[in-house]
């Protein structure tokens, strides 16, 4: 009996090697061939080392000195280490995690970020498009500098969270977002408060939605194109900055172009102040200002707190509106 248990169990180890081996090789080969795809299709797509670990009950994927960018949208990223770590009998689920150093290039700017920890969970279809089902990243001590301006933005913990809704469509996912101690950069902060009156930090800074895009989330996102939202249910999102509140609420229809349509409720507290920041972070055109100001003024008085607003603004034709009056154009909701 004992000899057939032995058997049993030297059977049993040499078939899950033997499943692990060819699980590894698949893997390697597999993203080997995926940065050989990208390539060909006029990417950079390199890396100086490709490895599969993790014996017996991991299939832990190493990439060293990873340098990727697209030429159709200008983004890149580079980082000294990323690995992709997935239980050898549960494949689909995921985990991610990034250097404490990378940088990220867009066609206005490179960005070097620092942090601790940055890592994110996957749990994607056992299909091969591999579409999210739901995710999470998390990153501690986060730094992010502009490598040709000066200053940086600090964030001491970061949140953001993502599930699809079965309910609703494939392409449907809740959204969230959360900053801890974000710092905005010193030279950002002595131009929209050069008195130096507000904190160093946000005393809030989160976001809640659902959005609908055009096509799921899944590996052509990476190696076609990003989804782009078509629909956006704000539940709320909020930011407290010292004695300035600001939250939204409500529903956009997005276009093809980007353009959305739709209205969203704005509360706003120590409003002017926000409206003075808002002129001199450049977001507010200067002349706009002071026919925006004696608006806003009737408005709140009306409402009964002139420091607290309380307003429906809508998205039409390209413009944010306030009631019939064009207050600026809107943005530009897509996705590169």
């Amino acid at each position: 009996m004992q000899r057939v248990l032995l058997g049993i169990i030297v059977i049993a180890a040499l078939a899950w090697s033997a499943y692990w081996w060819v699980a590894a090789s698949s893997l390697q080969s597999g993203f080997a061939a995926w940065f050989e795809q990208r390539r060909a299709e006029g990417w950079v797509a390199d890396y100086g080392a490709l490895d599969v670990q993790g014996f017996p009950n991991r299939l832990d994927t190493v990439i060293d000195d990873l340098d990727l960018a697209d030429p159709d949208t200008g983004l890149a990223w580079a980082a000294p280490r990323f690995q992709i770590n997935a239980l050898s009998y549960r494949p689909n689920h995921v985990i991610a995690i990034w250097p404490d150093t990378q940088r990220i290039a867009t066609p206005l700017e490179k960005y070097d970020i620092d942090s601790a920890d940055m890592r994110a969970s996957f749990v994607l279809t056992p299909n091969a498009m591999l579409q999210v089902d739901r995710t999470s990243l998390t990153a501690q001590t986060l730094a992010i500098r502009p490598v040709s301006g000066d200053g940086q933005t600090r964030i001491d913990a970061l949140r953001l969270a993502a599930e699809h809704v079965p309910m609703e469509s494939a392409a449907t996912y809740r959204l969230g977002l959360a900053a801890d101690g974000l710092a905005p950069s010193l030279p950002w902060r002595r131009m929209v408060d050069p008195d130096g009156t507000l904190p160093e930090t946000f005393d809030a800074f989160s976001a809640d939605l659902i959005v609908e895009f055009d096509k799921p989330w899944d590996r052509t996102a990476i190696e076609d194109a990003r989804p782009q939202p078509r629909t956006i249910r704000l539940k709320l999102a909020e930011a407290r900055w010292g004695r300035l509140e600001l939250r939204a609420a409500g529903d956009l229809e997005v276009d093809e172009a980007g353009r959305p349509t739709g209205e969203i409720t704005v509360k706003a507290r120590n409003w002017r102040e926000i409206l003075e920041m808002a002129v001199k972070s450049g977001a507010l055109p200067k002349g706009l200002a002071g026919t925006l100001e004696d608006g806003l003024s009737l408005i709140a008085g009306m409402a009964g707190n002139p420091n607290t607003l309380d307003i429906p603004l809508g998205f039409r034709r390209g413009m944010v509106m306030l009631g019939p009056v064009p207050v600026g154009p809107a943005p530009v909701l897509r996705l590169r």
